[in-house]
């Protein structure tokens, strides 16, 4: 007979693995749809319905658009995971360990700086400075607002509650220390999309760069499954053209 002290202890439930985050251009994916639809059917219509060369160009300018289209608007992505970022960009794949990366800059382009100095540009994560502009159009609207709201009281006055917090009667109100109806304050400011991506880009890289499954070196590969078809399709382009 068996006792509770001569049973083998249960096995520990696994932690779940997290899924990586991924972010891309949700506009850049519309176009490069819209494109290949418009190429598509231009050159599938001159493969049918062209005579003599036409039908031999329209298929060897397939062979050669259709792997660019793809490349530069639905192959850009950046998958974010605990122990690594993995950027794949038009032409390249870049591995980045989080203990490997140095800084996550935002300027007219997004970019990864890797402890040795080297760059990489975001290809997902295009900087608009139009949604900047407006980001902060209506943070200096918001904060104009909540301004406005804090001249409370009658004629400007505040009233006996606010007058007696020293210097914090602005405020409609207090409630355990905490200002009320401030409304976007508590929230943080207005930031565009692709800068709050940014943001938690960075607070990932903060949370996860010292960790040792986080270690390791910068890896990158070449995209030949895109470079070998646009490179055929160039040449033959290119024999069709010069033969004449």
């Amino acid at each position: 007979m068996t006792t509770p002290e001569d049973q083998p202890p249960a096995p520990q439930p696994s932690a779940p693995e997290t899924k990586d985050r991924v972010y891309r251009s949700p506009a850049g994916m519309a176009g490069g749809v819209l494109l290949l639809g418009l190429v598509g059917w231009l050159g599938l219509d001159a493969i049918f319905v062209g005579e003599g060369r036409t039908p031999w160009l329209a298929l060897a300018s397939l062979i050669l658009m259709v792997p660019l289209i793809v490349a530069f608007t639905l192959r850009p992505a950046v998958f974010a995971g605990q122990d690594r970022l993995r950027v794949r960009n038009p032409f390249r794949v870049i591995v980045l360990p989080w203990g490997q990366v140095a800084a996550l800059r935002s300027g007219y382009s997004n970019e990864i700086v890797t402890a040795s100095g080297k760059k990489y540009q975001l290809w997902s994560i295009p900087v608009s400075l139009r949604a900047r502009k407006k980001a902060t159009r209506r943070e200096s609207k918001a904060a104009a607002e909540r301004a406005g709201g804090g001249r409370g009281g009658r004629g400007g006055r505040t009233g006996g509650q606010d007058a007696g917090l020293g210097g914090l009667g602005g405020l409609t109100g207090l409630r355990g220390g905490v200002p009320r109806n401030v409304g976007p304050a508590l929230d943080g400011p207005v930031r565009a999309e692709t800068d709050r991506v940014m943001d938690e880009l960075r607070e990932l890289w903060g949370a996860r760069e010292k960790a040792e499954t986080a270690q390791g070196e910068v890896t990158e590969r070449w995209a030949w499954e895109i470079l070998g078809p646009a490179v055929a399709g160039a040449v033959v382009l290119g024999i069709l053209l010069a033969v004449g």
